[in-house]
Formats: structure tokens, C-alpha cells, sequence
């Protein structure tokens, strides 16, 4: 019994862990952070920032000296020179060399400093594709949203009209029963239950979908028991209406990241074109080397009079290391005189960058002035839209209850209850339909206005 006890409570506490597992509900906040912490084009963007940095750190290493070090041990058979003596000997003979080089850059045309400012400027617009990214993925993960929130409304209208129309095909049995309406009738409102059917089939599976390209947004794995929080109130809470598109329009000229992009994009392309002209001008560079050599054979011992009179053996090794150093130093001057016009068409081909970004910049101001009054008329239209449906749906709805009592004393046939019911139905789902993009389209003004689509 005991046993039993504990078998029973084990399982009722992991019965309680699927449940309140499965009833984990997303808001529109926490789709938006996750999907910003885990989509794979932002982590892409997040590469591209990293990149940038990296080239920033190349830029500032121009100005550094650059240090190269060098050695070389080799074995020299038969007759050669004695590198240390500059005799020729037959003898084998091994010789180990070292030497270091340094340079620096005095001047090379502001090229160095051009480039640390390219790259600075390539960061920032890396970190404004970044938040254009995460701006995007927001605004897909919030229409996906919605668009889950509609799909599920609809289900529940298609499953209180297949309801409603069941309880209909019962009382219509009893009524064909004691005679009150033909047999035909039935048959009409068994259609209509049998198409309402479907229409839930239909509304399931599109909820279903529609879950399935949410969490693939969030890129979730485990996406069967998904599901996320009904709460929706069609409203204009920041009363961004009440905004004029210019008002609109000027806010967004201060704060788009598409038009930042841009404007950084040609500063880069101006900073081009300086690289480019530094190629005209001379460099100069400093240079420092250091080198000494040993020898392993014997050298050739000398008497008084300068004749050889036998070997002795050579030098130790850090003796000789250095007595036979040598040190040189100095500065070079280049200057650009003809280098089949490279340099020319750089500069060329930096310009015409430049002026594509002039215009870039000017077609962004433009899109950005024709998206925001767009989307301001589309927002009103929205919402007259859905005011209309709203006011249609009350009238639908008095109209169908009305055919409803005709229809239960026999005052209307079938076919025009069942018509009276479908444009309910139609006027229902018109309410969800504009009501959802209504929504959207408040959040896509206050994008522009720059209004965050969730808070920090």
C-alpha cells in the first residue's frame, strides 16, 4: 500500500511538471529578446562586428615598427671562402649567421591615419547593421506574433459557429419531427455543419502553421506544445495618430538605422578616396638591421711576416658572435613618378564609390520619406477598417438573431438562415482580420517614430 502511496505521488508530481511545461505561454516581449539572442542572421551580424574589429587592429599596427629576426647554419664541402677570413681553402666548413631588420613608416601619405579612421567607421557600421538586424528580425518575430494571435481568434469563431450550427441541426431534427419544417431544411443545415466542420479543420491547421514559422523565427527546437499569451487590445497607446507624417518623417530622419547606414557608408567611401590620393605622394621609411656570423673550421694561423705557418682552432663561439657584427641604418625616400596610372585609377574608381554613396544616401532619405507616409495612410486606413468591420459585425450580428427567431417559428426558410449565418461569420472574421493588421501597422509607425517595440 506504501508502495502504491509513492507510485502515485511520483507520478502526479511529473503529470504536474508536463503540465505547467506545456503551459509556458510566450509574450510578444520575450519572442522579440529571444529571437534577437538566437537568430542565426543576427549572430551573423555579430561575426561582421568582430571583423570589423579585427581590421581596426590591423589599422593601428601600421603605425607600429615592423621586426623581422633571421638565422641560417650551413656546411660548405670543397674549395670555398672562409667567410671570416676571405681565403679560399679546400676544407669542409660550417658557418651559422643571425641577423634582425626593423622599419617604421615616417610617412606614407596620411594612408595609416586614413585607414584607423575607415576603420572606426567601418565599426560603426557594422554595429548599425547589427541593430538594422535586430530591428528586422523584431518587426518579422511581432507580425509572426500577431498573426498567431489572429489564427487562434478565428479558430474560436469557427468553433463556436460549428457550435452554434450543431445546436441548430438538433433543434431542426425535433422540428422535422413534429412536422413544423420540411426534411429539406435538414438536409440545408447538415451542409452548413459539414462546411463549418471543415472551416475548423481549415482554421486549425492554419494556427498550427503559423506557430511552426513563429518558433522557427525564435529558432526553437521543441516547438510542439509552443504556444503563446492571448492578449491583444486594439489601441493606440503612444497616440501615434495624433503625430503628423512630417512630425513622423523628421523623427525618423534623426533616428533610422537604414539612413545612419548610409550616411556612415559615405563617410567610408570619402575616407577611400583620401587612401587612394595618398598613393600620389612620397613615403618615407626608416630602417635599422643588425647581422653577425661564426665559423666552426680552423682558421689559418700567420707569422711575422704574414706567412702561413699552420691552423689554430677558431674563436669561441660568442667571441667571434661579436667581432663579426655589423649594423646599418638609415632612411629611404620613394617617390611616385609613373606606375601605369594605378594610382590614377584608384583614385578614379574612389570617387565613383563616392558618388554612389551620395546618391545611396539620397534614394535612403527618400524611401524613408515615402515608407512613412505610407505607413501613416496605411495605419488610418486601418483603422477605418476596422471600424467599419465592427459597426458591419453589430449589424450582422442583430440581423442574424433576428432570422433566428423567424427561423424558430417558421417564419424563414433554410436557406436564408443559412445565408444570414455565413455573413455573420464573414463579418467576424473581417473584425479579426482588421483588427490584427491595424495593430501592426500602430507598431510599424512607431518604429519609425522610434518608439522600441519592447521595452528594456
Amino acid at each position: 500500500m506504501k508502495k502504491n502511496s509513492c507510485i502515485s505521488f511520483v507520478f502526479i508530481v511529473l503529470f504536474g511538471l508536463s503540465v505547467q511545461g506545456q503551459s509556458k505561454k510566450w509574450t510578444l516581449e520575450e519572442c522579440v529578446k529571444y529571437a534577437i539572442q538566437n537568430n542565426i542572421s543576427i549572430k551573423q551580424s555579430e561575426l561582421d562586428t568582430k571583423t570589423a574589429a579585427i581590421d581596426k587592429k590591423g589599422a593601428i599596427g601600421n603605425f607600429l615598427p615592423s621586426l623581422n629576426a633571421s638565422a641560417s647554419h650551413s656546411w660548405n664541402i670543397g674549395l670555398n671562402q672562409d667567410i671570416t677570413t676571405g681565403l679560399l681553402r679546400n676544407q669542409t666548413t660550417q658557418f651559422t649567421s643571425a641577423g634582425a631588420n626593423v622599419g617604421v613608416d615616417i610617412y606614407k601619405g596620411l594612408q595609416n591615419q586614413n585607414t584607423l579612421r575607415k576603420a572606426n567607421l567601418s565599426i560603426v557600421a557594422a554595429k548599425y547593421q547589427l541593430l538594422k538586424m535586430q530591428e528586422d528580425v523584431a518587426l518579422n518575430v511581432a507580425n509572426a506574433f500577431l498573426q498567431v494571435l489572429f489564427n487562434k481568434e478565428n479558430l474560436k469563431v469557427q468553433k463556436e459557429q460549428l457550435g452554434i450550427n450543431e445546436k441548430q441541426y438538433a433543434r431542426s431534427e425535433e422540428l422535422v419531427k413534429a412536422g413544423s419544417i420540411p426534411r429539406g431544411d435538414l438536409l440545408d443545415i447538415k451542409a452548413t455543419v459539414a462546411s463549418n466542420n471543415q472551416n475548423v479543420i481549415a482554421a486549425d491547421n492554419a494556427l498550427l502553421i503559423s506557430k511552426l514559422s513563429l518558433a522557427q523565427l525564435l529558432q526553437l527546437k521543441d516547438f510542439e506544445n509552443f504556444d503563446v499569451v492571448d492578449d491583444t487590445d486594439v489601441k493606440d497607446e503612444n497616440n501615434i495618430m495624433a503625430q503628423s507624417p512630417a512630425a513622423i518623417y523628421d523623427k525618423a530622419k534623426e533616428g533610422r538605422t537604414e539612413l545612419k547606414i548610409a550616411r556612415t557608408n559615405l563617410e567610408i567611401a570619402q575616407k577611400n578616396v583620401e587612401i587612394a590620393k595618398g598613393a600620389f605622394q612620397p613615403t618615407l621609411q626608416g630602417f635599422y638591421s643588425f647581422n653577425s656570423r661564426v665559423s666552426y673550421a680552423d682558421v689559418p694561423a700567420f707569422d711575422s711576416m704574414g706567412n702561413i705557418i699552420g691552423t689554430k682552432s677558431p674563436a669561441p663561439f660568442f667571441d667571434q658572435f661579436s667581432d663579426n657584427k655589423g649594423q646599418s641604418f638609415g632612411a629611404q625616400l620613394s617617390i611616385p613618378i609613373f606606375n601605369g596610372f594605378s594610382a590614377k585609377n584608384n583614385v578614379e574608381r574612389s570617387k565613383v564609390s563616392l558618388e554612389r554613396s551620395k546618391i545611396a544616401v539620397e534614394q535612403q532619405d527618400l524611401d524613408l520619406q515615402r515608407n512613412v507616409f505610407t505607413a501613416f495612410a496605411d495605419a488610418k486606413g486601418a483603422l477605418n477598417a476596422y471600424e467599419s468591420s465592427v459597426v458591419a459585425l453589430e449589424s450582422r450580428q442583430g440581423a442574424y438573431d433576428y432570422a433566428k427567431e423567424k427561423y424558430a417559428v417558421g417564419l424563414m426558410n433554410s436557406f436564408d438562415f443559412n445565408q444570414s449565418q455565413t455573413l455573420l461569420t464573414n463579418a467576424q472574421s473581417d473584425v479579426l482580420r482588421t483588427k490584427y493588421d491595424y495593430i501592426f501597422k500602430i507598431k510599424i509607425l512607431e518604429f519609425y517614430f522610434g518608439i522600441p517595440l519592447i521595452k528594456n
